[in-house]
This record gives C-alpha cells, structure tokens and sequence, in this order.
C-alpha cells in the first residue's frame, strides 16, 4: 500500500523574520537537553547547574526552560526582541515552524502563519527537509 502523501507534498517557505513571536505569549513550554542546557552554559558563560537552577524547571518529569510572568522565554530580550542564546538554542526553536502540530493539516499552518509572519514566505524547504526537522522533536 502506497504511502499517503503529506499535504505539504510539495514543500513550504519559511524565512524567520526575528519577531520574537514564537518566543513570547501564552505560556508553554520549552523542551531541553542536557546537552543543550550545556551548550546554553557555554553560550552564557555560566556553569551547567547556574542554568538549570536560573532557566530550566521540570515538568511532568521532563526539563523546560522557564519563562517570564509575561510568557516570554528566560533568553528573550524584550529591547531588541532577540533570543540571547540564539547559537545554543534547543532543537525546539531551531525546528520551528516544521513542527508536527503545525504540518497537522492547512487549518493548523494557516494558524501557523497568523502568528508568524515568516512561516509560507522566502526560503523554500522540499518535503524531505521538512520532514527532518518535523521528526528532531515531537511537537
């Protein structure tokens, strides 16, 4: 039996227009590594455990980095609406918008791309790309 095309068969753009959108609102969560918490560290010149101890709680047994009353992320500057650790950022935010939540169907990436202004717009992605970064991690 034939494998059922992705309606996204054809591939999407995305060219990340550094809104700071996906990284501020509603609270969520940020899924982490310890081995992203350790790039984090390098990035910002602290130990591993000053950043788990000032950027990351648990959640359900899983790590999450924190975030500010507001929703922000912990690495969100709000002055110039940038993320501080950008280079070491998790692979949660370096797979944004190909997300499986967001590649569910057309109603959820054209909600996708209410939010985002970058998501169908610039740099083309063929489907096997999308589909790399879709199964980094699950969301």
């Amino acid at each position: 039996m034939p494998k059922h095309s992705p309606w996204y068969k054809d591939g999407l753009s995305f060219t990340c227009t550094q809104c700071g959108n996906c990284c501020t609102g509603e609270p969520g969560v940020v899924w982490v590594t310890e081995e992203e918490i350790a790039k984090i560290a390098e990035v910002r010149g602290q130990t591993i455990e000053e950043v788990r101890a000032q950027h990351t709680r648990l959640i359900e047994g899983r790590v999450s980095l924190t975030e500010r009353e507001n929703g922000d992320c912990t690495f969100f500057d709000a002055k110039t609406r940038h993320c501080t650790v950008y280079g070491a950022r998790p692979a949660q935010c370096r797979t944004w918008p190909f997300w499986n939540s967001n590649l569910e169907n057309r109603q959820a990436w054209k909600e996708t791309q209410e939010s985002c202004p970058g998501a169908g717009h610039g740099e083309f992605f063929p489907l096997e790309e999308i589909e790399r970064r879709a199964r980094v991690i699950d969301i």
